[in-house]
């Protein structure tokens, strides 16, 4: 039986219509939030919605107007949002840069950084008004590796260290602000491509420690602990949930991961 850590404050999940931003956002309300799903479409966003009694409200994170409005109306209708998962996000195709349209790196920059900043600094500035609140930044472990993702890989780079400068910016005003990084995770959209034969599933795990992929709600499990009070000393920190991918991916050079014993 899931902790009653929400006791009904208002978690807003952005980009959770779908895979790891869902998943959190079930595990944040089976653990007592008030649970807001945003996405951009509003169809999507009320079907996510429904099965774990969460609130739906769709929005743009890119548009600033409209990211401020729709918090103001879950504050009206809700009350205070005391976190967020800056979650929505754009993938892409790996490939050759000189390969790859510039409009594709202007969306993804937009959306995973700009978009990031935009929710991040609506949310956070209320909470910092009143002194309380935790917001999670969903990187990745392309911030910290090397990637044919361009775009990608570097947006999430760059709101990795955001979480952080956040962090020093908003801490004394009571507002905690952590980053989580997935590795590979079993998302619907990734098992659909492995079916396909478009993704290896033995590339995908032989570098992770535990020689295996992440499960989404292993990711929302990492989110809710940062914005937990069991977290309330941890702010600033960049936290991989990637079955130990990082530790692992350098090994290639000596043989791979080591077997079990």
């Amino acid at each position: 039986m899931e902790r009653d850590e929400g006791r009904g404050r208002v978690a807003v999940v952005t980009g959770g219509a779908s895979g790891i931003g869902l998943a959190t956002a079930g595990v944040l309300a089976a653990r007592g939030w008030r649970v807001v799903i945003s996405d951009l479409d509003a169809d999507a966003c009320a079907a996510a919605a429904g099965p774990i009694k969460a609130e739906p409200v769709a929005f743009d994170v890119v548009d600033e107007a409209a990211t401020q409005a729709a918090l103001d109306a879950i504050e009206a209708r809700l009350g205070p949002v005391e976190a967020l998962m800056a979650n929505a996000g754009l993938i892409q195709p790996g490939g050759r840069p000189e390969e790859r349209p510039l409009a594709e790196f202007d969306r993804i920059i937009a959306v995973n950084l700009r978009g990031v900043y935009v929710s991040c600094l609506a949310a956070g500035t209320r909470m910092a008004r009143r002194g309380a609140g935790g917001i999670v930044i969903t990187g990745s472990v392309t911030a910290s590796r090397t990637a044919p993702l361009h775009a990608y890989a570097p947006s999430k780079a760059a709101v990795v260290h955001m979480a952080a400068c956040l962090a020093a910016e908003w801490g004394r005003s009571g507002v905690r602000v952590n980053a989580v990084s997935p590795g590979y995770v079993a998302t619907p959209p990734l098992r659909a491509a492995m079916e396909r034969g478009q993704r290896d599933p033995r590339l995908l795990t032989e570098a992770a420690a535990l020689g295996r992929m992440v499960e989404p709600e292993e990711v929302g499990r990492g989110v809710a602990f940062l914005l937990s009070d069991d977290a309330a000393a941890i702010t600033g920190i960049n936290l991989p949930v990637d079955a130990g991918w990082l530790a692992g991916a350098h090994l290639s050079t000596y043989g791979g991961v080591r077997p079990a014993r």
